[in-house]
């Protein structure tokens, strides 16, 4: 009888043994999937914070750029009028409507300013293809731009239209180390 109580008492503590291991496992699964939601919640929470912050930035841009069709109309009439005021014959320049042209020039270019538009610097700039569009190579410093064929403009940081420009190609440069080395030859061959 008593090996029948040992082995009952046996049995039964590696069932308890097994119900604790069970457990154990258990609650090591529970503790890996509560671990799993909380990762994944703290990354949709992350994610709808990033999706909410890029939304607020595609609304300020659309805010802040929203005028730059309109005005990178109104560029060409711009230069149109630059170019009238350009060629207009000293004799009329004194004349009222002359006069009136200009003042109307001025007020839609300070127009323009308020809206962050403002003119690419070009004159003796070193090109460079985000800003410039080259028409083409000219005799100049190599890389630098020599004319401006017509102004460029940007709305705050975008660019609206590159400045056609003429670019140096350095042939300039080549002529006046000719030139130098020319001098200099000529010099030493006097003191010989």
């Amino acid at each position: 009888m008593q090996g029948d109580k040992e082995t009952e008492t046996k049995e039964q503590n590696e069932d308890n043994g097994s119900n604790e291991n069970e457990e154990d496992l258990s609650s090591v699964d529970e503790k890996k999937r509560a671990e799993d939601y909380l990762d994944n919640w703290q990354r949709s929470q992350a994610d709808f914070s990033n999706y909410k912050r890029r939304m607020e930035q595609e609304r300020t841009d659309l805010i802040r750029y929203s005028g730059a069709s309109v005005v990178g109309s109104l560029l060409s009439v711009v230069d149109d009028i630059e170019r009238a005021l350009v060629n207009v014959p000293p004799q009329m320049l004194t004349m009222t409507w002359v006069e009136g042209i200009a003042i109307i020039y001025k007020k839609l270019v300070g127009a323009l300013e308020s809206h962050g538009v403002i003119e690419i610097e070009t004159s003796g700039q070193e090109f460079d293809p985000h800003l410039h569009q080259a028409i083409s190579q000219v005799a100049g410093p190599e890389g630098i731009i020599v004319t401006e064929l017509q102004k460029g403009y940007k709305m705050h940081d975008r660019i609206l239209r590159p400045s056609l420009v003429q670019v140096g190609d350095g042939s300039e440069q080549e002529k006046e180390a000719h030139e130098d080395n020319s001098s200099s030859v000529s010099q030493n061959e006097e003191t010989d």
